[in-house]
């Protein structure tokens, strides 16, 4: 758990715009749990966030962000999807490696430096995971022809779009795992439970629900 010392008001902004980015609603247990903080450190840094103009919170608990609030949160998003691509593109850090990495340097990056990026990398592009700044919503990659690996039909093969990067160590264990960016695997069956066997080059592995949820694929052509 850490403590709200070392969560600041870009990481609070910067998760509720993925989240709307993504098309969910964010309430604080929410950001408790994708930040790993106390729920009185959330209360705390919500009234704080309230009084600086940055974010609204309505009758049914959402909290919203403001128009100002939005723009902070896009630019350190935009912040750390340089960053991750300079740790990858530049210093070819591998793609498990870097979300945390360009999350404590995000907020060191001074404007210059962000300028420079932009220049040597520009602002569109995948990052490592294969994301973009904000989150595709989920039906907006699926009229694009993306699926969950959760979703995924039996008997066939698929490769890997990209991996939700929100839990360092679920980026680990798919790393562990052979699941990547650019890799392929095959849907042996889709379990009652919810755990999905995969077929990869190294063997066969099963995985939980969320980790299934947190892989984006795309079918292979026959």
């Amino acid at each position: 758990m850490k403590d709200s010392i070392h969560v600041s008001k870009e990481n609070y902004l910067k998760a509720i715009l993925e989240a709307d980015a993504e098309g969910l609603e964010v309430i604080p247990a929410t950001l408790a749990h994708w930040l790993e903080v106390s729920a009185p450190a959330v209360t705390m840094a919500i009234k704080r966030l309230k009084r600086d103009g940055l974010v609204e919170v309505g009758s049914d608990g959402i909290v919203r962000l403001t128009a100002a609030g939005r723009e902070t949160a896009y630019r350190t998003a935009l912040r750390h999807h340089l960053i991750e691509r300079m740790l990858s593109e530049v210093f070819g850090m591998e793609w498990h490696e870097i979300h945390e990495e360009a999350e404590r340097l995000e907020h060191a990056v001074s404007p210059a430096f962000e300028a420079k990026l932009k220049e040597k990398l520009g602002e569109g592009g995948a990052c490592p995971h294969g994301n973009a700044v904000l989150p595709v919503s989920p039906a907006e990659r699926k009229r694009k022809g993306e699926m969950q690996l959760s979703e995924a039909a039996e008997d066939k093969g698929y490769t890997v779009v990209s991996l939700q990067e929100r839990d360092p160590k679920l980026l680990q264990f798919l790393h562990a795992a052979g699941i990547g960016p650019g890799k392929t695997l095959k849907v042996l069956r889709q379990n009652y439970d919810q755990t999905v066997l995969i077929e990869l080059p190294a063997g066969n592995t099963i995985l939980g629900h969320l980790a299934a949820e947190a892989v984006w694929l795309r079918a292979m052509q026959a």
